[in-house]
């Protein structure tokens, strides 16, 4: 199926988040349709943590539309959380529980059937190489063992759409080695909107670049189309970013 005929599974339709007079993002549109990893780009402030909370109904947007796989997460957010998956930069876990504990607790309140979430949790944990962890209290545990922790609950009711803010931040190269190649492997067969500082990712996992900077959309195309002038992706985001002021 050609990229036109899959179906969108992630749309903003001119969003806009206001506090006050300050326009977090506005009038922010774009799709990512069925099978597609895209990195989300932009300089710190630029809107990127906002868009994703209004495309996940994590945030009530001020103005426009933000749907998962067809559903308006404003009016029919459930239905559109069931096909989704949202790991936020330094998403919450429950320190004082085990891997596994914290997999059985989301395995419930997920309401996956009782006949099926051993399996799951099974799937889960070794999909994301928690195999030598499970026992231990996250607390206990390393930031990229953390961060594994957080991917196997993002995946665990199986959604088709993940959105990822920042995954790799903060671990070693090690550690980005082993969440890029997960990231890479989920890619064949999930919808991925990924938002990353770190643009060698960029260039290994994603087809398409969308930039924002100061909460408008600046750029949306394939990556080889930004790179075809022989610039680095480095030197792209520094064009598109505001000048930033000391």
């Amino acid at each position: 199926m050609s990229e036109s005929n899959r179906p969108a599974m992630i749309e903003a339709e001119g969003l806009a988040k206001f506090y006050g007079e300050f326009a977090a993002i506005q009038d922010v549109s774009f799709k990512v349709s069925q099978g597609e990893v895209v990195a989300f780009l932009g300089p710190n402030g630029a809107g990127k943590s906002t868009t994703m909370k209004l495309l996940t109904g994590y945030l009530a947007p001020s103005a426009g539309r933000a749907r998962i796989a067809g559903h308006d997460m404003a009016t029919d957010r459930l239905a559109g959380s069931e096909r989704l998956g949202y790991l936020p930069e330094n998403g919450p876990l429950y320190p004082d529980m085990t891997p596994r504990g914290l997999l059985k607790f989301f395995a419930q309140a997920r309401g996956i059937p009782s006949n099926q979430r051993r399996g799951r949790i099974d799937a889960v944990i070794q999909q994301c190489a928690l195999s030598a962890v499970v026992g231990k209290p996250i607390e206990k545990l390393s930031r990229g063992y953390r961060q594994r922790v957080g991917m196997a609950q993002v995946l665990l009711h199986e959604p088709d759409v993940l959105i990822l803010d920042e995954p790799t931040a903060g671990l070693d190269p090690n550690q980005i080695h082993e969440v890029r190649e997960t990231i890479r492997e989920l890619g064949k067969t999930k919808t991925i909107l990924l938002s990353t500082h770190i643009l060698q990712e960029v260039e290994a996992m994603c087809s398409r670049v969308i930039f924002i900077d100061e909460g408008r959309l600046k750029y949306d195309g394939p990556v080889e189309e930004m790179l075809a002038d022989g610039k680095p992706l480095d030197e792209h985001f520094r064009e598109l970013s505001s000048p930033v002021t000391l």
